[in-house]
């Protein structure tokens, strides 16, 4: 096992429900690298972007004055899969919404985030609520001209006419179309019904392993943000099942599940692959695996222990409890805290502040993932003013008891 200062890294990001292509999200990534370098006084540059059918890479370089560290980063695409769900016209769309909605309810998935967070739960209501706000409003607005003209076929035509108009603006703008797919997509992943995405997520696992095997990388990380942290564990457990060594020697093998979605499958009843996944996973003796969650984040299972919740015989994640708020600037938190999304995206994007959890200085900084996790200020008190590495905090600065009560 090598220690907890780092000079080379491998990287699999595995992003949530988000139709991003990835040359957009390369130059978003290539944004904020820049951010993370203002905010930690060190120097970052990025290779030039590659992009196949299954991943897509660059590499970073990133040095203070006594260290360097470099970062082969891969993107799992999944970004034409959810394309292929966004180019679905309303009238299909909404259909295999409700049949989710329907499914998630009577398979107990429902009753189950309102005990494990009410948040989630809301979550989970809102796009069908919007529905039906809008279908409302929309007969509210035939009946209106049915009484008007005293044709009831005219009020008919003018509800419908009505609600197609609704769909088309203010319900886009509201995410409702994206959020419908995200959950006919999470359904159709429960019952085993995306073989694209399963066959390209066995490409990656054989090069994971590959890769693992050839290459001198202190560390290996697996991300899983959003619903890519089911993702993520799918992957692993296929890496695992290659090769069941891998971590015990050599690289350090470490899964990130942040704003995680891992319970919104976990917690249907019939996600008995997904919870399968999880016992191999956590129960894998070289890997280290720490969850970040936040309070102001509706789309991730605030102080919840994953493996607790579903009941399954593994220890868990090492589970931090972070705030949002402190990664910003101030004027930038009060423009944002509304913007559920936005809100949810800042696990993946740069920090203004130095806090505790930061995305880049755990991909690119000079610290392993288990160090940084198990600090109580992450990499804060480790980087100088001038971006020097002073001295790695103690592995064991927060107990995970502590931890996992939300105490830090």
């Amino acid at each position: 096992m090598t220690g907890p200062i780092i000079t080379k890294r491998l990287v699999f990001h595995l992003g949530g429900y988000d139709p991003v292509a990835p040359d957009a999200a390369f130059r978003r990534f290539e944004r904020e690298l820049g951010r993370f370098g203002r905010t930690w006084s060190v120097n970052a540059s990025v290779s030039e972007f590659r992009c196949d059918l299954d991943l897509a890479a660059w590499c970073i370089v990133t040095n203070g004055s006594n260290w360097s560290v470099e970062t082969d980063y891969r993107l799992v695409r999944w970004d034409d899969i959810i394309a292929a769900g966004v180019r679905r016209p309303m009238w299909q769309r909404i259909p295999l919404a409700l049949l989710a909605f329907v499914d998630f309810v009577f398979t107990g998935a429902l009753w189950s985030y309102l005990r494990a967070n009410w948040r989630y739960a809301g979550f989970f209501l809102y796009p069908f609520l919007l529905l039906a706000a809008l279908t409302g409003i929309a007969a509210l607005a035939g009946a209106l001209l049915a009484q008007v003209t005293s044709s009831a076929f005219a009020g008919v035509l003018a509800g419908l006419a009505v609600l197609a108009a609704l769909l088309n603006w203010p319900a886009r703008w509201l995410h409702l179309p994206l959020l419908f797919d995200d959950w006919i997509f999470s359904r159709r992943y429960i019952r085993g019904g995306e073989p694209d995405l399963a066959l390209r997520l066995e490409r990656i696992a054989r090069e994971l392993v590959a890769t693992a095997r050839r290459e001198d990388a202190d560390e290996i990380i697996v991300i899983g943000h959003s619903l890519g942290a089911v993702l993520a564990i799918d992957l692993l457990d296929r890496a695992l099942a290659f090769e069941p060594s891998i971590g015990r020697s050599g690289a350090r093998l470490a899964l990130l599940s942040v704003g995680s979605s891992l319970l919104k499958i976990g917690l249907h009843r019939k996600a008995f692959r997904l919870r399968s996944e999880l016992v191999r996973v956590a129960s894998a003796a070289g890997l280290f695996w720490a969850e970040y969650q936040a309070l102001t984040d509706v789309m991730n299972f605030y102080k919840t222990d994953p493996m607790m919740a579903l009941g399954l015989p593994a220890q868990g994640p090492l589970v931090r409890i972070v705030r949002i708020r402190d990664m910003l600037l101030a004027p930038i938190y009060r423009r944002i805290r509304y913007n559920f999304y936005r809100v949810h995206c800042q696990f993946v994007s740069a920090n203004d502040r130095r806090v505790a959890y930061d995305y880049f200085m755990l991909v690119c900084g000079p610290l392993s993932v288990e160090c940084q996790a198990r600090s109580r200020d992450g990499a804060a008190s480790a980087i100088g003013p001038d971006g020097t590495l002073l001295q790695a905090p103690d592995f064991e600065t927060v107990p995970e008891s502590q931890v996992k009560a939300g105490q830090a």
